[in-house]
């Protein structure tokens, strides 16, 4: 049981001092405090704070040296790659260009629970299931799992899901895309993911679900993304918008290198980011 204690101790150090390190509130070169200093401000023994700093150091964000103390090594990457949700059509060229894509599996399964609740289609027909992870400068930020319908998805293969965006191969499937509906909020990693992302096991994700529908109403894609923070980004501009007594925040639409607001009803007394675009970014 103790041994067991310990560990969960040394976990939370681990990782306020890894969010530390990886938000930059140390930064590159910064010299940690001593054991006994750490061991003090976290109420813990010498023996977690040796714990967690050793895990630091395998994960390389600290040099450990007897004569030098312990310093971040930690170079944080330039800038991560970001998506303005409220115009996702706008930066499919640049993703397209800044990232690589590794296709994990491509298979049939039967439609079933809360994917084919949201694309509307009955237990009895097949779905399209793909894993893909996304990568830029060789560095994997995303983890996505994507479901379509078997009467849309005959038109593209393993190599077109490999080489191509899927709103493209369902555009050239004949698919008219209307709208889509997206939601934004935290997972975290399962040993899969966490491989596949270059992760621990239990690492905060982002996690975006988004349905994309046709013309008619039909849902033609399921899309379940997981994105390292570290790495990926969600940004929105806003504007304030509406009659002088009755201003909110509206979100500025951002449409292939155009922005426009949105009209503003006075009936919406809450903004929540969801997609106003059908999302063609992956």
């Amino acid at each position: 049981m103790r041994d067991w204690l310990g560990e969960a101790k040394a976990k939370q150090v681990y990782l306020v001092l890894r969010d530390r390190i990886l938000s930059g509130a140390v930064g590159f070169g910064a010299k940690l405090p001593n054991e006994n200093e750490l061991a003090e401000y976290h109420g813990v023994s010498r023996v977690t704070v040796r714990r967690a700093l050793g895990e630091l150091a395998r994960e390389r964000l600290i040099e450990r040296r007897r004569s030098a103390g312990t310093r971040v090594v930690y170079r944080p990457a330039p800038a991560p790659m970001s998506a303005d949700i409220s115009g996702v059509l706008a930066n499919l060229a640049d993703m397209g260009r800044r990232t690589a894509v590794k296709l994990l599996s491509f298979d049939y399964l039967p439609a079933e629970g809360v994917v084919a609740e949201a694309l509307g289609v009955a237990s009895n027909q097949l779905l399209q299931r793909s894993v893909r992870v996304r990568s830029v400068d060789g560095l994997p930020f995303s983890y996505l799992t994507t479901h379509v319908p078997e009467s849309v998805s005959l038109t593209f293969s393993r190599q077109d899901l490999a080489t191509r965006p899927l709103l493209e191969l369902l555009e050239r499937a004949g698919v008219k895309v209307e709208h889509a509906r997206q939601r934004i909020s935290a997972g975290l990693a399962t040993p899969e993911v966490a491989e596949a992302l270059g992760l621990h096991t239990g690492s905060p994700l982002i996690e975006l679900v988004r349905i994309v529908f046709d013309q008619s109403g039909r849902g033609v894609e399921h899309l379940h993304a997981l994105y390292r923070p570290d790495r990926y980004a969600f940004e929105i501009d806003l504007v304030r918008a509406g009659a002088a007594d009755t201003k909110a925040w509206a979100p500025v639409i951002h449409q292939q290198g155009r922005s426009r607001t949105p009209k503003f009803s006075s009936k919406i007394s809450s903004y929540k980011a969801k997609s106003a675009e059908p999302a063609r970014q992956r």
